[in-house]
């Protein structure tokens, strides 16, 4: 028998200075069973960070010509496509290839060995940014983790501020590649 998702209500209360974005989100978020809390916590900061009214969440994680979350425009055309952790090249140039512009949002651990490893081949992709989030802040997100959550989250100088209940929490991102477009 196969194992089904676990289902996340989540309520988030969004500020986001930098963008001008203010909106009040509630989402549904599927955790595959393949999916770790932190993978499913910075796939949600991944969508508070370029929340708009279209963007969704892909097939990402089942589904390898989806996107972990993208935004498709009217006529069809993905606009943005957004990766999280530590994708091979094939996937990143399909990404770059078929959208507009390219977010892959690191978060593990492991991350620097990667991006060491793969940095001179991802710079040929002009419509790709790379950003790397605190690991030991999101981890730290992830333990608050429950089936239904209410979120203050205010952004501003690329900087998130995370109010769950009593706690609050900052998660700071470094762009390690800019857009070149």
């Amino acid at each position: 028998m196969a194992l089904k998702s676990i289902i996340y209500k989540a309520t988030i209360h969004l500020s986001d200075m930098d963008r001008g974005y203010y909106d009040t989100l509630n989402l549904t978020l599927a955790q595959h069973p393949s999916e770790t809390d932190l993978r499913l916590m910075t796939r949600l900061m991944a969508f508070v960070l370029n929340a708009s009214d279209s963007l969704t969440f892909g097939k990402g994680v089942s589904d390898e010509d989806e996107a972990v979350l993208w935004q498709i425009n009217y006529s069809e055309e993905v606009e943005l496509w957004i990766e999280l952790g530590q994708p091979d090249e094939k996937r990143i140039k399909k990404a770059c290839n078929k959208a507009q512009k390219v977010i892959l949002y690191g978060y593990q651990s492991a991350f620097d060995v990667w991006w060491q490893q793969n940095q001179n081949k991802l710079n040929q992709y002009p419509n790709l940014q790379i950003e790397r989030f605190d690991y030991d802040a999101l981890a730290e997100f992830a333990e608050m983790l429950t089936r239904t959550m209410e979120i203050q989250v205010s952004i501003q100088d690329r900087q998130l501020w995370l109010t769950v209940g009593e706690q609050s929490l900052s998660i700071e991102r470094e762009c390690l590649q800019h857009l070149s477009q």
